[in-house]
C-alpha cells in the first residue's frame, strides 16, 4: 500500500478552472518546484531518519477494525534506501527479531558493496525511478495540467505558494507511471516561495486506478496528505503523511485502510560505514 501513497503524493493536480494568466503563472511555478524536488531528493540521500507507520483497517462505517504499527531506521546505503525495523506497535523487538534485523543488514551491506558498477547502476536507477519518483513522470506533471494559483499563505513560519489543478483535456502521457495516475488524481500544493520545495500535498483520486493487471483497483474518493519539512536549512524531508483509501483486491477482496506515517530523528551522515558501525559489528 506504501507505493500507492507515493504515486498519490508525487502528482500536483486539484479541482479548479483558472484564467489564462492564472495558468501561465501557476505553470511556472510548478515546473520550477519538479526541478526543485528532483535537486532536494539528492540531498535528502545525505540523511537518515525513523519512521513510525500506522495502518488502520476499517469496516464499511469507517469503525477501526485492526490496527497495526512499525518504526523503522531508514537510511542510504550503496545509493539507495534500506529500512530496518526496529519496533512493532511501539514495543522494542523480540532478542530474535532483532538478531534476524541485524544479520539482514549486515548481508545487505556486504552484497551491495560487492556489486558490479553495472549492478550497482541497475539498483540506484531502480530506486531513482520507484513508483512515484519517476523522473519521466515529473517532467511531464507541468504539461499534464490545468494549474491555478489560488493565493499565497504562511506555513510553518514560509511564505508558500497555493496551486491547484485538474488534469489538462486531451494530454496524452507519455510514461507508463503517467498514464496511471496523471489523468486520474486532483490535488492542492503549498510550494515554497523562496526555493521551489513543496511542504504541503493534499491529493484524491477522481477516476478509479487500475494496475498490475487490474488485480488492485483504487477507489475514486482516495485522499492523501503530505507535510515537509527543512532541516539544517538545506533540504526538506517528510515529517507526516496520512492517506485514506477503499479498494479492491484481485477481483473479489474490498479493503478500507487508513494508513498515518510520521518521521523523526533526521541525521545527517557521510558513508554507510559511519552508519551501520553504530549498530552492526564489523
Amino acid at each position: 500500500m506504501a507505493k500507492v501513497f507515493v504515486l498519490l503524493a508525487v502528482s500536483l493536480a486539484q479541482l479548479g478552472a483558472a484564467s489564462a494568466a492564472d495558468l501561465t503563472d501557476a505553470r511556472e511555478i510548478v515546473r520550477r518546484s519538479i526541478t526543485a524536488e528532483l535537486e532536494n531528493s539528492k540531498r535528502a540521500k545525505n540523511y537518515t531518519f525513523l519512521q513510525r507507520t500506522e495502518e488502520r483497517e476499517l469496516d464499511d462505517g469507517g469503525k477501526v477494525k485492526s490496527k497495526q504499527s512499525k518504526t523503522y531506521d531508514v537510511t542510504m546505503l550503496q545509493g539507495s534506501s534500506y529500512r530496518r525495523l526496529i519496533e512493532r506497535n511501539d514495543l522494542p523487538l523480540l532478542p530474535k527479531e532483532e538478531k534476524k534485523e541485524q544479520d539482514k543488514l549486515r548481508t545487505s551491506l556486504v552484497d551491495r558493496r560487492r556489486e558490479t558498477p553495472a549492478q550497482r547502476e541497475k539498483r540506484v536507477s531502480e530506486y531513482d525511478n520507484r513508483p512515484g519518483r519517476n523522473r519521466a513522470m515529473l517532467h511531464e506533471i507541468p504539461e499534464a495540467f490545468d494549474f491555478r494559483l489560488l493565493r499565497e499563505e504562511e506555513v510553518d513560519s514560509r511564505r508558500v505558494y497555493v496551486i491547484q489543478g485538474t488534469p489538462r483535456a486531451g494530454y496524452r502521457p507519455q510514461s507508463a507511471d503517467a498514464r496511471i495516475l496523471l489523468p486520474k488524481l486532483k490535488l492542492t500544493a503549498w510550494i515554497d516561495k523562496a526555493d521551489f520545495n513543496w511542504v504541503k500535498m493534499n491529493a484524491e483520486v477522481i477516476e478509479t486506478i487500475t494496475w498490475a493487471l487490474c488485480l488492485f483497483k483504487l477507489s475514486p474518493g482516495a485522499r492523501f496528505e503530505l507535510q515537509q519539512t527543512r532541516v539544517n536549512d538545506e533540504v526538506w524531508l517528510p515529517k507526516h503523511t496520512w492517506a485514506m483509501l477503499s479498494a479492491r483486491v484481485a477481483f473479489v477482496k474490498k479493503v478500507n485502510l487508513e494508513q498515518e506515517a510520521t518521521f523523526r530523528n533526521f541525521r545527517k551522515f557521510q558513508s554507510d560505514s559511519q552508519m551501520v558501525s553504530s549498530s552492526v559489528a564489523p
